[in-house]
């Protein structure tokens, strides 16, 4: 019996569970990136059962590896899922997940948990390059928005069970939980189609057809698909008319070049508004904030607070994106995330002049800062370049820009405590909320809506945008 027979037909259910399994890995990340804060402390204990503590600087090379890994992952991800197709690389991912998991069960020597967190950036890179255009790819124009931002709500949510179940459960137990995650993805998601435009792009029309119709629950002559699939093989060819290397046509033609400055700067600005040193060092922040106050969370409770907040934020994502659009999301987030670093800046500054100032702004703010980068920032900085490219960029587009996050959250992660040191904590929150307020102006002036709408459609607004600013140039000559 066909799959699309189960549910009623034209039904979306069978995109959601596809999106749902496309996205599992990043669960799995998202809990790997989540264990540095329970574990960690567990590990540097006297109660460690490594028998003797981590030191400080093991445990940066344990956080900040995975970003360095990650930086030539993205590139190599983002080929192998052109060559050989989104399917398998998803699974490959699951499998590197697995792999850091037994890694971790398998000894406490550091080098093989410095190799494992290693790992963990070859998952981070094939979640966030892969599962996003896989997601758009599988998803109708109505849903792809709320789908998209699923990577953001696995990743959010893998971050807080984390955090919950390594306050509950002893250390062996937590990695066997974790690894059951990818090892169930693996077998789950070999009954899931291969994306239609990879399909296309391989000749495999009939196979192609077939995934569109079990994606829609419908049947291969449907009139929907039949035009689902005219849109894709449309702009394959529009793709083939050019065959010269990808990322060296963006920048030679004016509009994917424009395309991609757009993308460029709305993901390197997510990874600098705050959200990556916040996650990482908020119980130092908490600490240092809480001085001489009444206000004192142990690091587990604060982490679980900002996962709590960062998956509702997610969630929030998740709900409004396709109501909202795109780009009022993104503004109100960088906006509010913007207001909130400066005014942590401004609490730190006024306690150097020991002028007394509310105990409870750091926790505010800081929450408010988590809440909008996973409610606005990282959810469109995930979703933008899917929509705003052709099958034939998506993942060269995603490796280069995830590629520079990836460099400069590495950066973060080992320059931001002995920066903050030197110049004082709160120059480093200004620096974030000014980079938050420019984001807000940009998405105002430059950067289209995008919601529901196709690429050809996107692409007409680029050219106008870009026509007006030569007009304004040659009016003012």
């Amino acid at each position: 019996m066909k799959l699309y027979k189960t549910f009623r037909e034209g039904s979306k259910i069978n995109q959601i569970i596809c999106a749902i399994l496309i996205n599992l890995p990043v669960l799995s990340y998202g809990a790997s990136i989540g264990w540095m804060s329970p574990m960690t402390l567990l590990l540097q204990s006297e109660n460690t059962p490594r028998g003797v503590p981590l030191t400080d600087a093991e445990v940066s090379w344990m956080a900040a590896i995975p970003y360095l890994v990650c930086m030539p992952c993205n590139i190599l991800v983002a080929v192998i899922a052109d060559k050989v197709g989104r399917k398998i690389t998803v699974i490959f991912i699951s499998l590197a997940s697995a792999a850091s998991w037994v890694l971790l069960l398998s000894s406490f020597n550091i080098w093989v948990l410095i190799l494992a967190r290693a790992l963990v950036g070859v998952t981070m890179s094939g979640c966030y390059v892969t599962c996003p255009i896989y997601t758009k790819e599988i998803s109708d124009n109505s849903i792809r928005g709320a789908l998209g931002c699923l990577v953001i709500l696995f990743h959010t949510t893998g971050n807080l069970f984390l955090y919950v179940i390594g306050d509950l459960l002893n250390y062996n137990i937590i990695l066997w939980i974790c690894l059951m995650i990818p090892t169930v993805h693996v077998v789950a998601f070999l009954f899931m189609p291969e994306s239609p435009s990879y399909l296309v792009k391989k000749g495999k029309f009939e196979a192609a057809c077939s995934a569109l119709a079990w994606l829609k629950c419908s049947t291969e002559d449907d009139l929907k698909v039949r035009e689902e699939f005219d849109v894709i093989t449309k702009e394959q060819k529009n793709d083939e008319t050019n065959s010269k290397f990808s990322l060296k046509e963006i920048f030679f033609d004016k509009t994917l070049r424009r395309a991609y400055q757009i993308v460029a700067v709305v993901t390197l600005s997510r990874e600098v508004c705050g959200a990556i040193p916040v996650l990482n060092f908020a119980g130092d922040i908490f600490n240092l904030a809480s001085k001489d106050s009444g206000l004192v969370l142990t690091p587990n409770q604060q982490a679980m607070l900002l996962g709590a907040v960062q998956v509702v934020g997610s969630v929030l994502a998740s709900s409004v994106v396709e109501k909202s659009g795109r780009k009022p999301l993104l503004f109100l987030t960088s906006l509010i995330s913007g207001v909130s670093m400066c005014v942590l800046g401004t609490w730190f500054m006024l306690r150097d002049f020991n002028v007394s100032a509310a105990s409870w702004v750091p926790l505010l703010t800081l929450c408010v800062c988590i809440f909008c980068d996973s409610s606005g920032l990282q959810p469109i900085s995930v979703v933008l370049p899917g929509e705003i490219f052709s099958f034939k960029y998506r993942g060269i587009v995603m490796g280069t820009t995830m590629a520079c996050a990836s460099l400069l959250d590495f950066l973060q992660l080992l320059f931001f405590k002995p920066l903050a040191n030197a110049v004082g904590i709160q120059i480093s929150f200004y620096f974030f909320g000014i980079v938050c307020l420019l984001m807000a102006a940009y998405v105002i002036i430059i950067i289209p809506e995008t919601k529901a709408r196709c690429l050809e459609d996107i692409y007409k607004d680029l050219f106008k945008k870009k026509t007006k600013v030569i007009d304004k140039e040659v009016t003012r000559a």
